[in-house]
Protein backbone atom coordinates (compact mmCIF):
# COMPACT_ATOMS: atom_id res chain seq x y z
CA UNK A 1 0.00 0.00 0.00
CA UNK A 2 1.29 3.48 -0.78
CA UNK A 3 0.89 4.39 3.10
CA UNK A 4 4.69 4.92 2.49
CA UNK A 5 4.08 8.25 1.37
CA UNK A 6 3.64 9.48 5.09
CA UNK A 7 6.88 8.02 6.14
CA UNK A 8 8.72 9.68 8.99
CA UNK A 9 9.76 12.29 7.15
CA UNK A 10 6.65 12.88 4.68
CA UNK A 11 4.52 13.68 8.10
CA UNK A 12 7.03 16.36 8.75
CA UNK A 13 6.41 17.83 5.65
CA UNK A 14 2.98 17.37 4.64
CA UNK A 15 1.11 20.35 2.32
CA UNK A 16 -2.58 20.65 0.27
CA UNK A 17 -0.62 20.16 -2.77
CA UNK A 18 2.51 21.30 -4.73
CA UNK A 19 4.29 25.15 -3.40
CA UNK A 20 2.23 28.40 -5.86
CA UNK A 21 5.98 28.80 -6.36
CA UNK A 22 6.76 25.41 -7.95
CA UNK A 23 3.83 26.08 -10.17
CA UNK A 24 4.17 29.05 -11.63
CA UNK A 25 8.01 28.21 -12.68
CA UNK A 26 6.68 25.04 -14.15
CA UNK A 27 4.88 27.51 -16.68
CA UNK A 28 6.48 27.21 -20.15
CA UNK A 29 8.68 24.33 -18.53
CA UNK A 30 9.46 22.12 -21.34
CA UNK A 31 10.97 25.28 -23.22
CA UNK A 32 12.93 26.22 -20.28
CA UNK A 33 14.43 22.66 -20.43
CA UNK A 34 15.16 22.90 -23.77
CA UNK A 35 17.04 25.90 -22.98
CA UNK A 36 19.30 24.76 -19.90
CA UNK A 37 20.54 21.97 -21.97
CA UNK A 38 21.67 24.21 -24.89
CA UNK A 39 23.27 26.09 -22.25
CA UNK A 40 24.93 23.44 -20.06
CA UNK A 41 27.68 24.14 -21.20
CA UNK A 42 28.39 27.73 -20.21
CA UNK A 43 30.40 28.55 -17.48
CA UNK A 44 28.81 29.73 -14.24
CA UNK A 45 31.51 31.13 -11.48
CA UNK A 46 31.06 28.74 -8.69
CA UNK A 47 29.88 29.63 -5.36
CA UNK A 48 32.47 30.77 -2.17
CA UNK A 49 33.86 27.57 -0.30
CA UNK A 50 32.48 26.88 2.71
CA UNK A 51 34.14 27.61 6.16
CA UNK A 52 36.03 24.67 7.39
CA UNK A 53 34.63 25.30 11.00
CA UNK A 54 31.16 24.44 9.32
CA UNK A 55 32.24 21.11 7.53
CA UNK A 56 30.91 18.07 9.80
CA UNK A 57 32.92 14.79 10.24
CA UNK A 58 30.10 13.11 7.78
CA UNK A 59 31.00 15.24 5.21
CA UNK A 60 31.20 13.69 1.44
CA UNK A 61 33.46 15.21 -1.50
CA UNK A 62 31.80 17.00 -4.16
CA UNK A 63 32.08 14.72 -7.10
CA UNK A 64 30.40 15.53 -10.69
CA UNK A 65 28.91 13.13 -13.02
CA UNK A 66 30.82 12.28 -16.00
CA UNK A 67 27.42 10.56 -17.83
CA UNK A 68 24.58 9.82 -16.73
CA UNK A 69 22.65 7.09 -17.96
CA UNK A 70 20.27 5.62 -15.34
CA UNK A 71 18.21 8.25 -13.28
CA UNK A 72 16.42 6.82 -10.06
CA UNK A 73 14.02 8.32 -7.61
CA UNK A 74 12.04 8.86 -4.96
CA UNK A 75 8.64 9.05 -4.80
CA UNK A 76 7.13 11.49 -1.79
CA UNK A 77 8.74 13.97 -1.81
CA UNK A 78 10.44 14.24 -5.13
CA UNK A 79 7.66 13.30 -7.75
CA UNK A 80 4.55 13.28 -5.50
CA UNK A 81 3.38 15.22 -2.75
CA UNK A 82 1.37 14.65 0.02
CA UNK A 83 -1.85 16.62 -0.08
CA UNK A 84 -3.71 17.32 3.29
CA UNK A 85 -3.54 15.91 6.85
CA UNK A 86 -3.12 12.35 7.84
CA UNK A 87 -5.00 13.32 10.47
CA UNK A 88 -7.78 14.53 8.18
CA UNK A 89 -7.99 11.08 6.17
CA UNK A 90 -7.96 8.70 9.10
CA UNK A 91 -10.36 10.98 11.06
CA UNK A 92 -12.75 11.36 7.59
CA UNK A 93 -12.34 6.96 7.52
CA UNK A 94 -13.27 6.47 11.31
CA UNK A 95 -16.40 9.06 11.45
CA UNK A 96 -17.76 7.76 8.72
CA UNK A 97 -17.76 3.79 10.03
CA UNK A 98 -19.44 5.44 12.72
CA UNK A 99 -16.54 6.27 15.12
CA UNK A 100 -16.62 8.84 17.65
CA UNK A 101 -15.32 8.06 20.57
CA UNK A 102 -12.41 10.17 21.32
CA UNK A 103 -12.25 10.89 17.36
CA UNK A 104 -12.21 14.43 17.55
CA UNK A 105 -9.60 14.97 20.65
CA UNK A 106 -6.93 13.07 18.59
CA UNK A 107 -7.77 14.91 15.79
CA UNK A 108 -7.22 18.28 17.81
CA UNK A 109 -4.54 17.95 19.53
CA UNK A 110 -2.63 15.84 16.72
CA UNK A 111 -2.21 12.64 18.21
CA UNK A 112 -3.11 10.74 14.82
CA UNK A 113 0.05 12.15 13.59
CA UNK A 114 2.13 11.06 16.52
CA UNK A 115 0.75 7.72 16.57
CA UNK A 116 1.41 6.86 13.25
CA UNK A 117 5.38 7.75 13.66
CA UNK A 118 5.43 5.35 17.01
CA UNK A 119 2.93 2.44 14.92
CA UNK A 120 4.92 2.98 11.61
CA UNK A 121 8.52 2.16 13.20
CA UNK A 122 7.14 -0.57 15.57
CA UNK A 123 5.36 -2.43 12.87
CA UNK A 124 8.62 -1.43 10.59
CA UNK A 125 11.03 -3.45 13.28
CA UNK A 126 8.47 -6.13 13.69
CA UNK A 127 8.12 -6.52 10.03
CA UNK A 128 10.71 -5.42 7.88
CA UNK A 129 10.07 -4.27 3.85
CA UNK A 130 6.29 -4.13 4.47
CA UNK A 131 6.31 -7.81 5.40
CA UNK A 132 9.21 -8.55 2.65
CA UNK A 133 7.65 -12.36 1.19
CA UNK A 134 6.16 -13.54 4.64
CA UNK A 135 3.68 -11.06 4.93
CA UNK A 136 1.36 -9.53 2.62
CA UNK A 137 1.22 -5.23 2.35
CA UNK A 138 -2.51 -5.26 3.37
CA UNK A 139 -1.99 -7.13 6.17
CA UNK A 140 1.13 -5.07 7.34
CA UNK A 141 -0.57 -2.11 7.11
CA UNK A 142 -3.74 -3.14 8.84
CA UNK A 143 -1.47 -3.95 11.77
CA UNK A 144 -0.06 -0.60 10.91
CA UNK A 145 -3.28 1.53 10.94
CA UNK A 146 -4.70 -0.14 13.93
CA UNK A 147 -2.11 0.43 16.17
CA UNK A 148 -2.41 4.21 15.03
CA UNK A 149 -5.80 4.60 16.16
CA UNK A 150 -4.99 2.83 19.31
CA UNK A 151 -1.95 4.67 20.33
CA UNK A 152 -4.12 7.84 19.90
CA UNK A 153 -7.11 6.94 21.87
CA UNK A 154 -9.50 6.65 19.60
CA UNK A 155 -11.57 3.66 20.49
CA UNK A 156 -12.80 1.34 18.06
CA UNK A 157 -14.61 -1.54 19.15
CA UNK A 158 -13.80 -4.98 16.76
CA UNK A 159 -16.63 -4.81 14.95
CA UNK A 160 -15.81 -1.32 13.64
CA UNK A 161 -11.97 -2.10 13.10
CA UNK A 162 -12.19 -4.33 9.57
CA UNK A 163 -14.92 -1.30 8.25
CA UNK A 164 -12.39 1.56 9.49
CA UNK A 165 -9.57 -0.02 7.96
CA UNK A 166 -11.14 -0.61 4.94
CA UNK A 167 -11.85 2.73 4.14
CA UNK A 168 -8.42 3.93 5.36
CA UNK A 169 -6.78 1.27 2.55
CA UNK A 170 -9.10 2.50 -0.27
CA UNK A 171 -8.27 5.90 0.36
CA UNK A 172 -4.69 5.69 -0.20
CA UNK A 173 -5.10 3.29 -2.67
CA UNK A 174 -6.67 6.14 -4.24
CA UNK A 175 -5.49 9.28 -5.83
CA UNK A 176 -7.07 11.18 -3.22
CA UNK A 177 -4.10 11.76 -0.90
CA UNK A 178 -1.86 12.46 -3.82
CA UNK A 179 -0.58 14.87 -6.43
CA UNK A 180 2.38 14.73 -9.02
CA UNK A 181 5.06 17.89 -8.55
CA UNK A 182 3.85 19.52 -11.68
CA UNK A 183 7.61 19.31 -12.95
CA UNK A 184 7.49 15.27 -12.23
CA UNK A 185 6.17 14.58 -15.65
CA UNK A 186 8.10 17.08 -18.32
CA UNK A 187 11.51 16.42 -16.19
CA UNK A 188 10.47 12.61 -17.44
CA UNK A 189 10.17 13.55 -20.75
CA UNK A 190 13.26 15.94 -20.70
CA UNK A 191 15.19 12.15 -19.69
CA UNK A 192 13.83 10.21 -22.27
CA UNK A 193 14.49 12.64 -25.17
CA UNK A 194 18.06 12.54 -23.99
CA UNK A 195 18.18 8.96 -23.77
CA UNK A 196 18.17 8.62 -20.06
CA UNK A 197 16.07 5.76 -18.46
CA UNK A 198 14.38 6.51 -15.39
CA UNK A 199 12.75 4.47 -12.88
CA UNK A 200 11.81 4.33 -9.52
CA UNK A 201 13.67 3.14 -5.78
CA UNK A 202 11.77 3.30 -2.74
CA UNK A 203 10.89 2.31 0.67
CA UNK A 204 7.15 1.30 -0.30
CA UNK A 205 5.00 -1.83 -1.33
CA UNK A 206 3.94 -2.25 -4.93
CA UNK A 207 0.72 -0.22 -4.90
CA UNK A 208 3.04 3.13 -5.71
CA UNK A 209 3.20 0.99 -8.90
CA UNK A 210 0.12 -0.68 -9.42
CA UNK A 211 -1.93 1.88 -8.66
CA UNK A 212 -0.74 5.58 -6.96
CA UNK A 213 1.92 5.92 -10.09
CA UNK A 214 -0.47 5.20 -13.00
CA UNK A 215 -3.54 7.49 -11.74
CA UNK A 216 -1.22 10.32 -11.29
CA UNK A 217 -0.33 10.05 -14.74
CA UNK A 218 3.81 9.55 -14.15
CA UNK A 219 4.21 5.48 -15.44
CA UNK A 220 4.60 6.09 -18.64
CA UNK A 221 7.96 8.23 -17.88
CA UNK A 222 9.46 5.07 -15.83
CA UNK A 223 10.90 2.16 -17.33
CA UNK A 224 11.56 0.48 -13.83
CA UNK A 225 10.18 -0.09 -10.39
CA UNK A 226 12.28 -0.68 -7.35
CA UNK A 227 10.02 -1.28 -4.35
CA UNK A 228 11.36 -2.38 -1.08
CA UNK A 229 8.40 -4.72 -0.46
CA UNK A 230 9.93 -6.67 -3.24
CA UNK A 231 13.97 -6.03 -3.07
CA UNK A 232 13.65 -7.36 0.51
CA UNK A 233 16.14 -4.83 1.58
CA UNK A 234 15.34 -1.08 2.11
CA UNK A 235 17.45 1.87 1.20
CA UNK A 236 20.09 2.77 2.22
CA UNK A 237 21.36 -0.63 2.24
CA UNK A 238 23.32 -0.91 -0.76
CA UNK A 239 21.85 -4.09 -1.80
CA UNK A 240 18.66 -1.81 -2.49
CA UNK A 241 21.38 0.34 -4.96
CA UNK A 242 21.73 -2.75 -6.79
CA UNK A 243 18.18 -3.59 -7.42
CA UNK A 244 18.54 -0.01 -9.60
CA UNK A 245 21.42 -1.94 -12.26
CA UNK A 246 19.56 -5.02 -12.19
CA UNK A 247 16.22 -3.71 -13.33
CA UNK A 248 17.37 -0.62 -15.66
CA UNK A 249 20.15 -2.55 -17.55
CA UNK A 250 17.30 -4.42 -20.04
CA UNK A 251 16.12 -0.66 -20.89
CA UNK A 252 19.24 0.78 -22.38
CA UNK A 253 20.14 1.11 -25.82
CA UNK A 254 23.64 -0.77 -26.39
CA UNK A 255 25.34 -3.36 -25.48
CA UNK A 256 25.43 -4.13 -22.16
CA UNK A 257 27.98 -6.45 -22.17
CA UNK A 258 30.63 -4.60 -24.30
CA UNK A 259 29.55 -1.38 -21.95
CA UNK A 260 27.71 -2.67 -18.70
CA UNK A 261 26.42 -0.09 -16.43
CA UNK A 262 28.40 1.07 -13.84
CA UNK A 263 27.02 2.43 -10.74
CA UNK A 264 29.11 5.86 -11.40
CA UNK A 265 26.29 5.71 -14.55
CA UNK A 266 23.50 6.28 -12.18
CA UNK A 267 22.01 9.65 -10.72
CA UNK A 268 19.58 9.20 -7.99
CA UNK A 269 17.32 11.90 -6.71
CA UNK A 270 15.48 11.41 -3.29
CA UNK A 271 14.63 13.67 -0.19
CA UNK A 272 15.97 12.32 2.68
CA UNK A 273 20.24 12.17 3.28
CA UNK A 274 20.68 8.98 4.64
CA UNK A 275 18.55 6.64 2.65
CA UNK A 276 19.29 8.51 -0.38
CA UNK A 277 22.05 10.45 -0.81
CA UNK A 278 24.36 8.03 1.75
CA UNK A 279 22.82 5.27 0.23
CA UNK A 280 23.99 5.93 -3.64
CA UNK A 281 26.92 7.11 -2.82
CA UNK A 282 27.74 4.57 -0.36
CA UNK A 283 26.93 2.32 -3.64
CA UNK A 284 29.30 3.90 -6.42
CA UNK A 285 26.52 6.18 -7.63
CA UNK A 286 25.93 10.11 -7.45
CA UNK A 287 22.87 11.56 -5.82
CA UNK A 288 21.20 14.89 -5.16
CA UNK A 289 18.36 16.00 -3.13
CA UNK A 290 15.80 18.17 -3.16
CA UNK A 291 14.12 20.66 -0.48
CA UNK A 292 10.79 20.85 -1.99
CA UNK A 293 8.89 22.59 1.37
CA UNK A 294 12.16 24.99 1.86
CA UNK A 295 13.44 23.73 4.96
CA UNK A 296 16.30 25.84 5.27
CA UNK A 297 18.37 24.37 8.57
CA UNK A 298 17.52 21.36 7.29
CA UNK A 299 18.81 21.98 3.64
CA UNK A 300 21.70 23.94 4.74
CA UNK A 301 22.84 20.79 6.88
CA UNK A 302 22.60 18.79 4.01
CA UNK A 303 24.83 21.16 1.82
CA UNK A 304 27.40 21.29 4.81
CA UNK A 305 27.59 17.21 4.21
CA UNK A 306 28.10 17.27 0.80
CA UNK A 307 25.15 16.64 -0.61
CA UNK A 308 23.80 18.85 -4.09
CA UNK A 309 20.75 20.28 -2.45
CA UNK A 310 18.11 21.78 -5.33
CA UNK A 311 14.04 23.17 -4.87
CA UNK A 312 12.94 20.74 -7.96
CA UNK A 313 13.69 18.75 -10.68
CA UNK A 314 14.30 21.67 -13.42
CA UNK A 315 17.13 22.61 -10.84
CA UNK A 316 18.24 19.00 -11.41
CA UNK A 317 18.52 19.42 -15.24
CA UNK A 318 20.80 22.87 -14.79
CA UNK A 319 22.68 21.12 -12.55
CA UNK A 320 23.48 18.27 -15.04
CA UNK A 321 23.83 21.25 -17.63
CA UNK A 322 26.40 22.94 -15.38
CA UNK A 323 28.77 19.49 -15.21
CA UNK A 324 28.82 18.92 -18.63
CA UNK A 325 28.54 15.67 -18.75
CA UNK A 326 27.24 13.32 -21.29
CA UNK A 327 23.51 12.37 -21.20
CA UNK A 328 22.30 8.53 -21.85
CA UNK A 329 23.07 6.40 -24.71
CA UNK A 330 25.23 6.71 -27.67
CA UNK A 331 24.09 9.32 -29.74
CA UNK A 332 23.51 7.00 -32.68
CA UNK A 333 20.56 5.43 -30.47
CA UNK A 334 19.23 8.73 -29.07
CA UNK A 335 16.48 8.46 -32.16
CA UNK A 336 15.57 5.07 -32.31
Amino acid sequence: MAFASVHRSAVATMTTGPPPALLRRTAGLNSIIAAAVVARAAPRRPPAAAATSKRTLASWPKVRPRRVRVISMDVTGTMVSFSGKLSDHYGDAARRCGVIRGLDDAIRCGRIEDAFKVAYDETTERHPCFGGSGMGAKDWWRICVMRSFELSGVEISAGEEERVFQRVYSVFGSHAPYAAFPDAMPFLRWARRNGIVCGVLSNADERYGDSILPMLGLIDGLSFLCFSKELGVEKPDPRSFNGILNHAQPWLHYDVEREPLLPSDVLHIGNDFNKDFVGARQSGMHAVLLDRYKEKERAEEWRRRGAPVFRDLLDVVEFLGRSNCKLGSHDEDRDK
